[in-house]
């Protein structure tokens, strides 16, 4: 008796504990079950790059500092669609976010492309000075002013090199009439028309295809993606030119950011400033890895002078004609860090 009473008590003060605990725990799990707001983050990246790894980390750091508020889940390698077809989705609101380069923003917002300027930057020492300042300030209030927010700081995208199939690029002459893919990027393709080659503006998803096909004979990209996207199947040389850095911002559709409360807008931008951080540092790291795994797969590297490079750009009226566009104002602020630009 005493024993099957005191079983029954026992089981009692288990139930009557669970009951205690269900109120406190209950409503953590009904948000996290079924947040208040679901959105999309679209992506060009491969689901390996750093920059998709370091946002998955933040997404699970934003839903469980929100208490589950908000979920929000990562579409990588362009499955929404090209980066020009994602940027229109995000202006219109059928996505509510995106990670895109400068060199793809400039075609909606010209000011950020200036981070382009080819061999404006010599270090990411310059870089980060460059961008987490005054410079980055006045970019993002200009891509505020076109509609979309800028939800954070810069994201690397790396220096960019040139990787050929059909001629070893060593000097500026070798690059003379060579069909080259550049993003839709007008600082970029006014780059590479200025030193003679024939830039061929054209959506990161097709350019494997291209080069495949030989429709294009080269690319120019950083190392990391040159190798997440396996490009080194279809290139065989890569010249260190180092002509231009890129950066990813964060965006979002204003409407879908205005829907948020401001604690979770707070606790998404810090979330992602955070990850910012690590990406870099990976994205850095692993480009001064990248020339020893991708000689592996079978890719020739040439080291060139880029002294030589900047002395063709020099004689020609690139910088001068991009000064005219972008103005004395943020021409000024990116000088005041990379000094007089020729």
């Amino acid at each position: 008796m005493s024993t099957t009473f005191g079983h029954m008590r026992l089981s009692r003060r288990a139930l009557l504990g669970a009951g205690a605990l269900l109120p406190v725990f209950a409503p953590a799990i009904v948000r996290a079950a079924t947040p208040e707001f679901s959105y999309k983050f679209a992506t060009g990246q491969d689901p390996t790059h750093p920059l998709n790894i370091r946002l998955k980390e933040a997404f699970d750091r934003i839903q469980e500092k929100s208490g589950g508020q908000i979920e929000i889940r990562l579409f990588p390698a362009n499955q929404l669609g090209t980066e020009t077809d994602v940027l229109s989705q995000v202006r219109n609101g059928s996505i509510e976010l995106l990670i895109l380069s400068a060199s793809i923003l400039a075609t909606f917002v010209p000011v950020s492309g200036i981070a382009n300027t080819a061999y404006a930057f010599g270090s990411y020492g310059e870089v980060w000075k460059a961008m987490d300042g005054s410079l980055g300030k006045y970019i993002q209030a200009q891509i505020a002013k076109a509609g979309v927010v800028p939800n954070g700081r810069i994201w690397d995208n790396g220096f960019r090199q040139v990787t050929s199939s059909t001629r070893v690029i060593r000097a500026p002459e070798d690059l003379v009439g060579f069909k080259i893919r550049v993003p839709p990027a007008p600082m970029l393709t006014s780059f590479f028309s200025a030193i003679g080659a024939a830039p061929t503006p054209m959506n990161f998803a097709e350019v494997y295809t291209a080069l495949q096909t030989k429709v294009i004979e080269g690319q120019e990209n950083g190392l990391s993606l040159i190798a997440t996207t396996r490009l080194y199947e279809v290139q065989k040389y890569c010249a260190l030119t180092n002509h231009s850095w890129d950066g990813y911002w964060p965006l979002a559709n204003r409407k879908a950011w205005e829907r948020l409360p401001s604690n979770v807008r707070d606790i998404v931008t810090s979330e992602l400033d955070r990850s910012v951080e690590d990406e870099r540092k990976d994205l850095e790291a692993r480009d001064k890895a990248m020339r020893a795994e991708l000689t592996g797969k079978g890719m020739i590297f040439r080291d060139v002078d880029i002294g030589k490079f900047r002395e063709v750009l020099a004689k020609t009226t690139y910088y001068k004609d991009w000064k005219g566009k972008y103005g004395e104002e943020a021409w000024g602020q990116l000088e005041a860090v990379t000094g007089k630009l020729a």
